[in-house]
């Protein structure tokens, strides 16, 4: 009866509560944006971070499509910087699992074009299941004449 009532009160807790790292959870605050994801429909990884963008107010528009890699070439997606998915925001492109307070800080700076975190790292947002290792990793920006800067850092998360 005790095991029964528990996953009854798990069940009633929101999603993003149970899902990820809740590293991943400050910096979060009420702005609400609108974005467009698109991903495969077997990727898990890109639903988890999809999870994590609507626990930071992210209304998502979820485009399930066959093949992700013509919307890459479409927006100049750098090849060296894709990643599982690719996502549309405000006129900028967004690939890979960055964290939603990156993009949201991006979000006010009309210099950048494109942020991405290349491959597919552990620890990060939407890669960041119990028990996964923390990787460092990177979030880049390109600019829009195409410079490439590193954008933020996360090594000890």
């Amino acid at each position: 009866m005790i095991k029964k009532n528990f996953l009854l009160c798990l069940s009633l807790l929101p999603l993003p509560l149970l899902a990820g790292d809740p590293y991943w959870q400050q910096g979060k605050d009420l702005r609400e944006f609108e974005i467009e994801v698109y991903r495969s429909a077997s990727c898990g990884c890109c639903k988890d971070w999809i999870s994590h963008l609507q626990a930071h107010n992210f209304r998502v528009l979820d485009r399930v499509v066959e093949d992700v890699t013509p919307i890459k070439q479409q927006h100049a997606v750098p090849q060296q910087g894709y990643s599982c998915h690719t996502a549309l925001i405000n006129g900028k492109v967004i690939e890979g699992h960055v964290p939603a307070q990156a993009i949201k800080a991006a979000l006010a700076q009309p210099e950048i074009r494109l942020l991405t975190v290349p491959g597919m790292v552990s620890g990060s947002p939407g890669m960041d299941s119990p028990g996964a290792p923390h990787q460092a990793f990177k979030v880049y920006s390109v600019d829009q004449q195409g410079q490439v800067e590193v954008y933020r850092e996360y090594s000890d998360y």
